[in-house]
């Protein structure tokens, strides 16, 4: 494979790295782990239309781009966050349940080292399993741009981020995801992600989900006073479930109530057929039991408020009886 950048850089700041993307106006991208980029590099090249950048820009040399930090009732994830540093973060495990699971399912540990979530969200895909779990946590991410390069903050709604299947909104050329951010579950709430793939371990999603969700005290039902649900490949881009979350929130957790919020989820979800991973009929008969799953552990999780989490395969097949009866 012939090379595809002239030049590589390692800016000290983010303010450097944009003085760069400017210099070579259109012609340099930003790089962290590379994963995406490369196979993107690859499949243009077996194509018969390889890109060739002047510069790539290396990120990850920059204060705080490798850190996972709380900072005043935020967590907080910079822009050279790999994966396999989410899933080993006793934070994430235990306050953003949901991003631990998603992120222990991406690729293999190979991947997982080098990959970061930031490069994830910003390839915008619909099924991407970090971003449905970033969706239901309400985060944010920290764009700068040339423009903007002196403001030290512009936070947008991870939402606002994607304009379609793999169509970031993010201009590559001129502006840099610097990092996420997140409120971190409290008291008598907890979060799930469950993902279907085939084969198990190292594969593409057919079908993930994620859930946050907030319980009242009861002693012997779980009343759900707040909830938030994002599944994928649902809809262009990855969707949160509004009519089902409105539609739950206030119900006591029984089989009356999944059966009707399933009813629900079906109606707002839009699946679509893919040749190399599921029909469109088959992710349908996904939904429910991944809306299944992923309700009744964060439910127990959220009750019990003690996280226990088996991140070494989040996938199915498995003992679902096991999996949801385990302790937080």
């Amino acid at each position: 494979m012939p090379q595809f950048f002239d030049d590589y850089f390692l800016p000290a700041t983010f303010d450097d790295a944009l003085e760069l993307l400017a210099r070579y106006a259109g012609n340099a991208r930003v790089i962290a782990g590379g994963t995406d980029l490369l196979l993107d590099f690859q499949n243009e090249h077996i194509a018969g239309a390889p890109p060739h950048y002047a510069a790539l820009i290396d990120v990850t040399r920059i204060a705080g781009a490798n850190e996972i930090r709380g900072d005043d009732n935020w967590i907080v994830i910079g822009c050279g966050v790999t994966h396999s540093q989410i899933v080993a973060s006793a934070l994430i495990q235990t306050r953003a349940t949901a991003l631990a699971e998603a992120c222990a399912v991406i690729g293999g540990p190979q991947v997982r080292n080098v990959a970061t979530l930031i490069g994830n969200v910003a390839h915008a895909l619909p099924a991407a399993d970090g971003t449905l779990a970033l969706m239901v946590l309400d985060a944010e991410a920290q764009v700068k741009s040339e423009k903007r390069k002196a403001e030290s903050e512009e936070w947008r709604p991870l939402a606002a981020l994607f304009s379609g299947p793999g169509e970031c909104a993010i201009d590559a050329t001129r502006e840099i995801i610097c990092a996420l951010r997140f409120h971190p579950t409290g008291a008598r709430e907890a979060s799930a992600f469950a993902r279907v793939m085939r084969p198990q371990g190292i594969a593409l999603p057919i079908m993930g989900m994620a859930c946050k969700l907030k319980v009242k005290r009861q002693k012997s039902k779980a009343e759900i006073q707040d909830v938030a649900i994002c599944a994928g490949p649902v809809a262009p881009v990855p969707m949160r479930a509004r009519e089902t979350e409105e539609f739950l929130r206030g119900k006591i957790f029984s089989e009356e109530t999944l059966t009707r919020a399933t009813e629900i989820l079906l109606r707002e979800a839009a699946p679509r057929t893919s040749a190399h991973r599921a029909t469109k009929e088959y992710r349908v008969e996904l939904l429910p039991m991944l809306l299944r799953e992923t309700l009744t552990r964060a439910i127990e999780r959220a009750r019990l408020g003690d996280i226990t989490v088996d991140l070494r395969n989040n996938g199915y097949p498995r003992n679902t009886r096991k999996i949801t009866n385990q302790k937080k």
